[in-house]
């Protein structure tokens, strides 16, 4: 009995034990962990029964575990979830936000977005994925939306440092200034002899080469004089439609040559040219050509510029007065000479040394060199290796070419050079700066696009706000005119007056009027593209046809071109630029129209009758006969009378197959056909002048004496642009 009682003590402490395992078990959160029995050597029995396996009541023990486990296991979860903040139904905001960004900071589609924004002051035609939001109106689409909102941590950007290139300190001492050549501008109205004039002194054809015998795109040559001397030459064109290159070849010149026809005189040019040198300070040198004409005139040219200003050494002013012949080479010695001697007188000179500063006076893409500029070097000499920034883009230079094409080894101060190399082509008028590496060429590059972007950013903004204003206005009046309404019953007006706005969103409205012309340009330079684009800003008839300017670009016409033109239903209008016989062949497979000009005035011609093609016809009444109503009276036909009126035709001619009109007091009284028309007592078809002749109407309409009867006939004629371009 002892022994039994002895066990079942050792049981009792062995039950103990596992409760106290159980509990540390527990108190460690090792949950799944394998659980160890104590172990008794002197009753293996005990351990036995311990054992998960084997116990008696596992059932009990499993429970237990279980438990255990889940307790565990809750706690770590409640610990977990106060670590990890609630963001359920909170949506974190921010300023600027686009609908898009919104629709997906709150996980719902686009519509939801536009369905909030009827309860808003927002005009939904003008409201886009891209448009950005007001924060009032976003706060109010997460409300409306049964969410709650959340300011995002702004940061701060930090004010990015200027990395622009700059040009150096002018530097005025005697030791580093040599003298340079002088930029001369020849300008003058078009067909007044420059191009000829520079021929002259290059002795090359210059003119032949030109299309039309007008210069289209500036040119800039190094004349070498028999006296040793050098000048660089700037030919701008002189059409009307190239003022903004005029303007740009003033702008780098020291010297500017009007070129004056004796027997025109002063004409239109011939004043913008005057303006263009004085607003840049530059002197002039008066050069009256084709004074070997018998109607010659150079003392009328002289007096008739003394009205702007320009008042010529005879009469007591200080501009040189030269009379010449550019095509047989009459006084250019004397012009030349007088050039040198003003050249002289203005002391040019430049520093040769360190880095390159210039102007680019053209530039145009080559298929075979890429992207090529024409410039004026101003300091510094220009080298192969130099690394060049213009504008947006940068280049190092791999060649130059003078005016000849030839290669050159390096270009001084007032020397004109052809640089190839460039990334992309950059726009004529750009500043040319020498910098240290291309990696310093790419930071100023970067940091130009970023101030772009800024000033772009800031002028979108303006807008934007003007147009919140207008429609906050609006909204205000609309607002008012519901004041008497309840909350609720104002929401549902608006709601009904603005949901068919979510079915037409600009987004989804692809139809295109047909009244439309689309235009792809391609020029040989950028100079020619720009005075293009200049006569388009100066199209003012959009009530007439639209016109769409698509693209426009450099470069001969490509297959992209063509695609863009498919996309757009547009024309290809290219300048100096040729297409390939396979662009040619995809174009006439697509339908597309391709249309090259070498001439400015013929292109915009070309263009103004594809504009008028877009117009529809009108309907043109052309008068064929006219009569006079003498008598009155009326017929029996059946049970009904007939009106019928005795007419003499005075003019022309009746025929009875064309429309009549009937005049009483000058008012048109009844159109339409005849019924009747006799002569005597026959039918006929034709009533000459001087005949008389009765008729009657398609209606019934009674005549009176004095009427007239017009005979006419329509014709559908084609309507013709009202748009002045100028020239």
């Amino acid at each position: 009995m002892n022994r039994g009682l002895l066990l079942r003590f050792e049981n009792l402490v062995q039950l103990r034990g596992a409760c106290q395992q159980l509990h540390a078990l527990s108190s460690r959160k090792v949950c799944g962990a394998q659980w160890k029995p104590v172990q008794s050597s002197a009753h293996p029995m005990a351990s036995l029964l311990l054992h998960p396996q084997l116990w008696p009541k596992d059932r009990f023990i499993s429970a237990a575990l279980s438990q255990c486990r889940h307790l565990a296991t809750k706690e770590e979860t409640k610990k977990k979830k106060k670590k990890i903040p609630l963001t359920r139904g909170e949506v974190e905001i921010r300023q600027k936000m686009t609908v898009e960004e919104l629709a997906q900071a709150m996980g719902k589609d686009l519509d939801h977005i536009y369905e909030a924004l009827l309860y808003t002051d927002v005009n939904l035609d003008s409201v886009e994925p891209d448009s950005i939001l007001q924060e009032n109106h976003i706060k109010m689409i997460i409300q409306k939306s049964g969410m709650k909102y959340k300011s995002a941590k702004l940061k701060e950007e930090k004010e990015r440092k200027n990395t622009d290139a700059v040009k150096r300190q002018v530097v005025n001492y005697p030791a580093v200034l040599t003298p340079r050549p002088p930029v001369v501008t020849i300008l003058g109205h078009v067909d007044h002899g420059k191009t000829t004039l520079l021929d002259s002194l290059r002795k090359s054809q210059v003119a032949s080469m030109e299309a039309g015998g007008i210069t289209q795109h500036i040119g800039a040559f190094l004349v070498h004089l028999p006296s040793g001397e050098k000048i660089t030459f700037l030919d701008t064109p002189g059409h009307a439609a190239f003022s903004a290159m005029r303007a740009r070849g003033t702008s780098v010149t020291d010297i500017v040559i009007l070129v004056v026809a004796a027997e025109d005189g002063v004409m239109q040019q011939t004043i913008e040219s005057i303006q263009h040198a004085k607003n840049a300070g530059v002197p002039l040198i008066l050069a009256i050509n084709k004074c070997d004409k018998p109607e010659a005139d150079p003392e009328r040219v002289k007096k008739e510029l003394l009205a702007h200003d320009v008042v010529c050494e005879e009469f007591g002013g200080d501009v040189q007065a030269v009379n010449i012949s550019a095509l047989k080479g009459e006084n250019l010695m004397v012009l030349a000479e007088a050039t040198v001697a003003l050249a002289e007188i203005l002391e040019l000179k430049a520093d040769a040394t360190g880095l390159v500063e210039g102007t680019i006076i053209e530039s145009r893409k080559d298929r075979g060199k890429g992207p090529l500029t024409t410039a004026i070097i101003q300091r510094g000499t220009l080298r192969k290796g130099c690394v060049l920034v213009a504008g947006k883009t940068w280049a190092k230079v791999r060649f130059l070419f003078d005016e000849n094409g030839k290669a050159v080894d390096a270009a001084s101060p007032g020397i004109p050079v052809e640089i190839m190399g460039w990334k992309e082509a950059p726009s004529a008028g750009d500043e040319i700066l020498e910098v240290e590496s291309e990696q310093r060429a790419q930071e100023v590059v970067t940091w130009r696009a970023y101030v772009e972007q800024q000033e772009k950013l800031k002028k979108d903004l303006e807008v934007i706000e003007a147009k919140q204003k207008e429609h906050r206005l609006e909204y205000e009046k609309k607002q008012q005119k519901l004041a008497h309404l309840t909350w609720r019953q104002r929401k549902a007006v608006l709601y009904k007056a603005n949901k068919h706005l979510m079915f037409t969103r600009p987004k989804e409205r692809t139809e295109t009027d047909e009244n439309t012309l689309s235009l792809i340009v391609k020029g040989d330079v950028d100079g020619s593209v720009e005075a293009i684009l200049n006569i388009l800003d100066s199209y003012d008839c959009e009530d007439e046809c639209k016109l769409d300017l698509v693209y426009f670009g450099m470069g001969d016409i490509s297959e992209n071109d063509i695609s863009l033109a498919e996309a757009f239903n547009g024309v290809i209008f290219g300048f100096s630029v040729k297409a390939n016989d396979s662009v040619k062949k995809l174009a006439d497979k697509k339908g597309i129209k391709i249309k090259l000009h070498n001439i400015i005035y013929r292109l915009i011609e070309d263009l103004k009758e594809e504009l008028n093609s877009r117009l529809p016809s009108t309907v043109v009444e052309t008068t064929v006969g006219e009569a006079s109503v003498l008598d009155t009276f009326s017929v029996t036909v059946g049970k009904n009378k007939i009106p019928v009126a005795g007419c003499r035709v005075h003019k022309g001619l009746l025929d009875r197959k064309m429309k009549f009109k009937l005049i009483r007091n000058r008012d048109v009284i009844w159109k339409g056909c005849l019924s009747s028309l006799k002569h005597h007592k026959d039918d006929v078809q034709v009533i000459k002048t001087g005949m008389d002749c009765g008729l009657s109407l398609d209606k019934n309409l009674e005549f009176s004496i004095g009427d007239e009867i017009i005979c006419y006939e329509e014709k559908e004629v084609q309507q013709t642009t009202s748009w002045d371009p100028g020239f």
